[in-house]
């Protein structure tokens, strides 16, 4: 009769909730090991293997092959689960430690079992399978759009039935900051991470992340979805304002108009999605500079200045448009940031103006005192963005050609007067280390000597400041000296920095 139990508790549970017979026979069979466990006063160790395929089954007592314990007069610490090796080659001259011997013992009835214990282990395998399950059938599904019914919310986290008696989790922090959501509401979120986990919520899904965006335009918009429009990035202040930058890969396509839709209609079904989250489409560009001014539309940039880098740009903007290209609370500026990846520093184009003039006006002293022009010929160089003399001398002489009222004779002076500044620039500055002398501070250093002093001085290191910024090899490469004492001198070097400082705070 048991056997023919057995087989019938699993085609049940199998039938029910849809997982292995294998998965069923194997909590049958833990329900069985705990219930014989628990019928010997002692602790013991059991395994019972069910026969598959007629329900019969059978009971093993099992003990550890161990080696003598010496704290406990060579015996072993757990009688009851433990055997001597010596003792187990009586039977098996080949076993090893770590082996299982078993013996068979009277199995437990599985009909006089308690229920509850069989019912408990059942259950808890059932819901390890369907557990793993939901992970198998998610995994692939990571960074997709999922739908569901809010189910419960706590703290501020929503928990969203997906259907098929599956949860996903919405912690707070993904939640749209303000967004009225109760129990019953339909919501889409980007599911952005499946974990297996013993309990609690393994799908993880997003209200706030960027790419919840695009999935949306990619399902409202079906030229995106057709790969007509590609979405190259998005940055959100969720719940509050998105910016959106699309390219056509079709020349015919409009990408905005396409993704804003008739009347908006397209971009107004994203926005009521995302609690009312504005959303601007930004037209891409190949240009980085151009890319930038769309970004921080609504606002007119009127010049660009950029920091390759630094990887950052100047935007100056009217006066009037200042508040506008800002946003309130640095909203437009921000997101034009995170949507470019350019640190985007916006300032009044007067401002700007004043200071590319004082820029420009201190070039043009440069090149008229280094390269011997008139003030016109400085004026133009200053103009077109000649910062240095290095660019002059070294610049091709087909860009410089560009330069309106330029021949080639004139550029090649140019470049040869500005090769002999730099020439000159280098002789006076090897000249000037050569004289150089060690500042008196330098010399009170321990275990520095005026030989050494003079050496490094000679090599544009006169003060203990210049010491401190030194390595190890630096002073190696310099001076004939033991690795250990540049190490010292550097250590005593800015061990005296450290003191100044703290006697100038006191």
């Amino acid at each position: 009769m048991a056997n023919k139990e057995i087989l019938m508790v699993v085609e049940v549970f199998s039938n029910e909730k849809e997982i292995e017979k294998e998965i069923v026979f194997q909590a049958i069979e833990s329900a069985l090991e705990s219930a014989t466990i628990k019928r010997h006063v002692n602790q013991i160790k059991a395994r019972v293997a069910i026969d598959r395929k007629n329900g019969d089954y059978k009971t093993f007592r099992q003990w550890d092959v161990v080696d003598a314990n010496p704290q406990i007069d060579g015996d072993v610490e757990f009688p009851t689960t433990q055997v001597l090796l010596e003792v187990a080659r009586f039977d098996d001259p080949n076993i090893q430690v770590g082996d299982i011997i078993e013996e068979e013992i009277d199995s437990v009835d599985f009909g006089r079992i308690s229920a509850q214990t069989a019912k408990q282990v059942i259950i808890h395998k059932v819901r390890e399978a369907e557990r793993k399950k939901i992970v198998d059938a998610y995994e692939s599904r990571v960074g997709e759009l999922v739908t569901g019914i809010v189910k419960r919310i706590e703290k501020g986290s929503v928990y969203m039935d997906l259907g098929g008696h599956i949860e996903a989790y919405i912690a707070k922090e993904d939640m749209i900051p303000r967004e009225p959501v109760r129990i019953g509401d339909r919501i889409r979120g980007y599911l952005k991470e499946v974990r297996l986990e013993a309990r609690g919520p393994q799908l993880f899904v997003s209200r706030t992340a960027p790419e919840l965006l695009i999935a949306l335009f990619r399902l409202e918009v079906p030229e995106v979805g057709e790969g007509m429009i590609t979405v190259m990035g998005a940055a959100r202040d969720p719940g509050s304002r998105a910016k959106l930058a699309v390219r056509s890969n079709d020349p015919r396509l409009d990408p905005v108009g396409a993704c804003v839709g008739m009347r908006g209609s397209r971009v107004q079904s994203v926005t009521n999605e995302l609690a009312g989250e504005r959303v601007d489409i930004i037209l891409w560009n190949p240009s980085e500079a151009q890319f930038v001014i769309n970004a921080m539309s609504p606002a007119e940039i009127q010049s660009i200045v950029v920091d390759e880098d630094k990887h950052c740009m100047d935007l100056a903007v009217s006066s009037d448009n200042l508040s506008q290209a800002i946003g309130r609370g640095g909203q437009n500026v921000r997101l034009a940031t995170q949507l470019t990846g350019w640190e985007l520093n916006v300032i009044d184009a007067s401002k700007a103006e004043q200071n590319a003039e004082v820029e420009v006006g201190k070039v043009k002293q440069l090149f008229m005192a280094q390269l011997g022009v008139d003030e016109d010929i400085a004026l133009i160089l200053a103009e077109v963005g000649f910062n240095s003399v290095e660019e002059i001398a070294y610049v091709p002489v087909s860009e410089m050609l560009e330069i309106e009222g330029f021949d080639e004779s004139l550029i090649n002076e140019l470049r040869s007067r500005a090769k002999d500044a730099l020439l000159i620039s280098a002789i006076a500055d090897e000249e000037k280390i050569e004289t150089a002398q060690p500042a008196k501070s330098l010399l009170e250093i321990d275990d520095m000597d005026n030989d050494l002093a003079n050496s490094l001085a000679s090599h544009g290191i006169l003060t203990i400041e210049d010491l401190a910024d030194q390595s190890t090899y630096d002073l190696l490469d310099i001076a004939e000296i033991s690795e250990e004492r540049a190490g010292k001198l550097i250590v005593e070097a800015r061990k005296y920095l450290r003191s100044s400082a703290q006697a100038q705070n006191e």
